[in-house]
């Protein structure tokens, strides 16, 4: 997984699209739907047309695709997205086999083949399933195969779900090490406030700060999609955190896009590449707890260099087991981290405010291990 490993993405800017070794689109259910719900198949080879001028010029193309509930809408004779999991689940399980079939048709015109590849949380965050992951992308793009990845709705639990693949997209970007992502949805920039209210569109984002007084709305949940600006820009900063580059626009402006034309919001990298695990932490993971620290342990965890001892805790809050995300706060209630507790909940009371020689010698070589690995800690909100 060395490939760019470290190192922010060499484009620098729309037109270095032109240039870019490899890339992660995204596209939104609502781009991929039909007046009536279903799947819209020009949708889909208006796309294909797209991504084959980007592989043509020997570009590598990762496709995160939603549309999979979407197009098993009509199938199952429901006419709205569904609300409850397992109706989702079974929406799913009907259209991701009509979504790829679509793609492999229209990539076909032109002599490509596609693969799927369905990921949940997990693939991407067990240091092992991930591993396996990028091995398996990797391989597909040496061999010339367009990747259409969705997350495994079919199989996902409200627990374990990207929450939308906006983000999903981004992770993968991450994994992949890919030069520049892409997202396209049905708004064609990310603007001030909605365009109706007078709002105007953000070409460059720089920095968060860019984006202070922006109104972005709420994550939308009508029609066939989840996601909305909201998250394409959450998508977008945790790939310009994470050293590469983004640009959100719409489906419509795909070709332009990917020419490297002045269309859409350009998110600018703004560090180098982060572990695929910190970034989930960071914006991701669904806490099962919550460690609350003295002030020793406070500066000593913020400055992201050292490892949570159990000396600097003073309370334990929740119920989570060995591996689990957990919150990581001041007395004020101020959250400074996310980590990946090393014990089980009921394991840490007797062990609060103790040094790891005293825990060694009153509960044994067990309890010498530290309770968050500064690897395994993510800093929450520290500016980048």
């Amino acid at each position: 997984m060395s490939r760019g490993s470290g190192r922010p993405s060499p484009v620098k800017d729309r037109a270095g699209l032109l240039q870019a070794k490899r890339i992660v689109v995204k596209i939104g259910s609502s781009s991929l739907s039909s007046v009536d719900g279903g799947l819209d198949v020009g949708a889909v080879e208006r796309l294909e047309e797209a991504l084959n001028a980007v592989l043509a010029r020997g570009t590598q193309v990762v496709l995160v695709s939603s549309g999979a509930i979407a197009a098993g809408l009509a199938p199952l004779g429901l006419e709205r997205r569904p609300r409850d999991l397992a109706t989702q689940q079974a929406a799913a399980g009907v259209g991701q086999g009509l979504l790829v079939a679509h793609y492999s048709r229209a990539f076909a015109r032109h002599g490509r083949t596609v693969a799927q590849v369905l990921l949940t949380a997990d693939d991407l965050v067990r240091r092992t399933h991930y591993a396996n992951a990028y091995r398996s992308l990797d391989k597909l793009l040496a061999l010339g195969v367009v990747p259409i990845v969705n997350e495994n709705d079919a199989v996902a639990t409200h627990e374990i779900r990207f929450g939308d693949n906006d983000r999903l997209a981004a992770l993968v970007a991450n994994l992949v090490k890919a030069d520049a992502l892409v997202l396209l949805s049905d708004v064609d920039a990310v603007y001030t406030a909605p365009p109706s209210a007078g709002g105007t569109p953000l070409r460059t984002i720089s920095s968060p700060a860019d984006l202070e007084g922006v109104t972005l709305g709420s994550i939308g949940r009508a029609g066939v999609g989840t996601g909305g600006m909201v998250t394409k820009v959450q998508a977008a900063t945790i790939g310009a955190q994470s050293g590469i580059p983004t640009l959100v626009t719409s489906a419509t402006l795909a070709a332009e896009a990917l020419r490297g034309e002045e269309v859409g919001t350009w998110f600018e990298a703004r560090r180098g590449r982060r572990p695929l695990r910190l970034l989930w932490l960071e914006h991701l993971a669904t806490t099962r707890g919550r460690l609350v620290l003295d002030d020793g342990a406070v500066a000593a965890v913020g400055s992201g260099k050292r490892s949570l001892l159990a000396a600097g805790i003073v309370a334990v809050e929740g119920e989570f087991a060995s591996g689990d995300p957990v919150e990581i706060a001041g007395a004020d209630g101020t959250v400074l981290a996310r980590g990946l507790v090393n014990y089980d909940a009921d394991e840490l009371p007797e062990m609060l405010g103790q040094s790891t020689d005293a825990l060694r010698e009153r509960l044994g070589a067990h309890y010498e291990r530290v309770v968050v690995h500064a690897d395994d800690l993510a800093l929450v909100g520290a500016k980048r």
